[in-house]
Formats: structure tokens, sequence, C-alpha cells
């Protein structure tokens, strides 16, 4: 089976159509997806690449074209969803505390869900309990542990590898070392995968 790393960061606001697509395109491509969380605003701010700070034209055609495209996908956010995330890292460092115990999936729909649909901020109380207790797990342990030097250094390396594989935005798929970015090559990265 042909396997797709997926590269996003929760604090991404295109890849909330990704996260909440990508188990259905699974399902009917037959392409496996690894969920590879990584910190963009530090890859951002390394390329001097902020895309929506102080440019209001650009953030309100952000949204309208994340409110068109969440139409067509069957989404309904509430939109403008709070942003930016100020703690974008822990929202990843739970997400790959979750790569690595095998629920990165369910907790990442779930927190997207609270932060697009319900405006819960990513990374926060509420929603950061509310999320892990819906798919069943003790929040406390997850974020102490999830705050801990081992994970936040995992981030890091993570972040410093999409770095090195040339990814420099989210959502970004890569296939055998072609680097497809955004949630609108998706269906691109999948045709590659299966070539």
């Amino acid at each position: 089976m042909a396997t797709i790393d997926f590269w996003y960061s929760i604090g991404s606001t295109y890849s909330y159509l990704t996260v909440m697509r990508l188990a259905q395109m699974a399902d009917s491509s037959g392409v496996a997806f690894r969920w590879r969380p990584f910190n963009v605003r530090h890859v951002m701010l390394a390329q001097n690449n902020v895309p929506f700070k102080d440019k209001p034209i650009k953030s309100a055609y952000m949204w309208r074209d994340i409110e068109r495209r969440a139409q067509k996908y069957g989404l309904s956010p509430r939109l403008p969803a709070p942003y930016p995330l100020a703690d974008l890292p822990l929202a990843n460092q739970v997400a790959l505390l979750g790569s690595e115990e095998g629920w990165v999936e369910a907790y990442t729909r779930a927190t997207y869900r609270r932060w697009f649909e319900e405006g819960l901020l990513a990374g926060e109380e509420p929603n950061l309990s509310a999320s892990l207790s819906e798919i069943g797990l003790p929040a406390e342990r997850i974020i102490d542990t999830a705050k801990s030097p081992r994970i936040v250094e995992a981030l890091s390396a993570a972040t410093e590898e999409a770095m090195a594989l040339g990814i420099f935005g989210a959502p970004s798929f890569v296939v055998g070392g072609e680097v497809f970015w955004g949630d609108d090559r998706l269906e691109d990265a999948v045709a590659w995968a299966k070539r």
C-alpha cells in the first residue's frame, strides 16, 4: 500500500480542510497517511514568511476561500475562527505524543472541530481537555507529558526534518521526496503515490 507523509501543524487554517477529510480520502483511495505534526510557525519565522499578519485583504480572502472549500467538502465551520493560536506549540506537542501513542488522528480531528466549529482555541483550555476526554484519554497525564523536555525536543526535531525536506507550509504531503503543498494538492499527492 502506498503511504503519504501528511505534514501538518495545528494552527494552520487550511489544514482544517485536510484533517476533516483525510480518513475518507484514505478509505476511497487505498493510500495510507502517516500523520506528521510539526511547528509551522517556526518554519515561517525562519523563512521570514508570515502570510496573514497585517494583511487584512489577504486574511479576508483566506477565510472566504476556506468557507467555499468547506462547503464543497460538506463541512460547517463558523468563520472566521479565532486566529492565530497562542499555544500552537503545545497543540502540536500533544499531537506528536499522539503520533507516538496511536491517537493522533482522533485528537487532531477533535481539536480542529472545536476550534473551527465552536470557536475554542486549539492548544488551550477548554479545547485541550475536552478533545482528549472525548477520545477517552486522561487529559492531565497527556498535557503534562506533552510539556516534557523530551516531547518539546521531538517536536523541534520533527520541524527540522520538515524543513530539510523542503516543507515551508502546512498542510504538505510528501511522497518519495516529492512535496505537495496545500489542501488543494491532496488529490495530486494521492495520484502521485498511486503511479
